[in-house]
């Protein structure tokens, strides 16, 4: 699933909490859909997430829903932390899906006959194709409980034994059933920040002129010609799908995607372990090699390009596809240089 480059930005957490609020110079309005301005969440000084008017859209769907049926605020926070892993707050068509192709949507997911905000599968009994594409049924499928479409099967939020005294990443994976369980944490903050800032119905406050977006720590000025081609490649795939197997522009999985920035700086690597044909270092510049994820000796199961300051361009899953994020997001990192100093 793709995610726009001018969509989302993302950062290591400060001690400080995440707060949303809308961008400066635009005027506030109290729906989404008329408010043209980005919702940012923010973390001191770094940009988090930034939300656009249709994501902002779906996200107040959640919490509209999640009030009207009694779902207390935490339950609302795990809806939008399962929400912006899916879709990213989007409604997603699939083209496995034909049918779904034929309803209004913000851009196209392909895991199997997973559809809408929340990728509920229709196969799975979760509702029909028109149901799954709009985001007040996805929202009501995902509380689930009683009153909700599915009378427990699947199962909701609600149907979950326990599910309040759960960690949130845990009660989000209870019901979705995800591939990648470990993954819906790492949202609780911006999810925490959204719901606080539109939970009210009205637009969040005014964001401070003073702070900054967050782009890479490393300056690239004193860096090589080289280097410089390499992460000015590196940013032009930002927003790609994570395509298993993928070489295409926009459409890889994590060594296509560094294959494909090094090609463009006319340097062919292997399509796969690329580290093998660099020199292992422990003080990385930006452009070189990152791996993480160790499956075995000198092998590793995800690739990306350094950034500077503790983080890293990657395709990281078909959840989030193409991004700058922090490197601490998974384990077991090493560097590879591939270019002169």
């Amino acid at each position: 699933m793709a995610l726009a480059a001018s969509v989302a930005v993302f950062a290591s957490m400060t001690g400080r909490s995440a707060v949303a609020c809308t961008s400066t110079g635009t005027e506030a309005n109290t729906t989404a859909t008329a408010n043209a301005s980005a919702v940012e969440v923010r973390n001191g000084n770094q940009l988090l997430y930034e939300l656009n008017p249709r994501q902002e859209s779906v996200a107040r769907t959640y919490i509209a829903v999640g009030k009207q049926i009694g779902i207390p605020r935490s339950g609302q926070i795990i809806a939008i932390m399962m929400a912006l892993q899916e879709s990213s707050l989007r409604m997603l068509a699939n083209p496995a899906v034909p049918a779904s192709l034929g309803f209004p949507n913000d851009g196209l997911g392909r895991d199997h006959d997973s559809i809408g905000s929340a990728q509920q599968r229709p196969a799975a009994g979760w509702g029909t194709v028109e149901q799954l594409m709009d985001a007040s049924y996805n929202a009501r499928a995902f509380y689930g409980g009683p009153a909700g479409p599915n009378r427990g099967s699947p199962r909701g939020l609600l149907d979950i034994p326990g599910w309040q005294a759960m960690d949130k990443g845990q009660a989000a994976q209870a019901v979705q059933v995800s591939a990648f369980p470990e993954l819906y944490a790492r949202w609780e903050p911006a999810a925490t920040a959204i719901v606080g800032a539109l939970e009210s119905g009205t637009a969040p406050a005014t964001c401070s002129p003073t702070l900054e977006e967050l782009r890479p720590a490393t300056s690239t000025r004193n860096l090589s010609q080289l280097r410089q081609d390499i992460l000015r490649f590196t940013q032009e795939g930002l927003g790609g799908q994570y395509v298993w197997g993928g070489t295409a522009f926009k459409a890889w999985d994590c060594s296509g995607y560094v294959q494909w920035i090094y090609r463009q700086a006319g340097i062919e690597l292997p399509r796969v372990e690329q580290w093998r044909v660099g020199v292992r270092t422990e003080a990385p510049q930006p452009g070189d090699l990152v791996v993480q994820n160790p499956q075995g000796p000198d092998n590793w199961g995800h690739v990306g390009i350094y950034a500077g300051g503790g983080m890293m361009w990657s395709a990281l899953n078909p959840a989030v596809g193409t991004l700058l994020h922090p490197i601490s997001w998974n384990s077991g990192t090493a560097y590879f240089e591939l270019l002169p100093r």
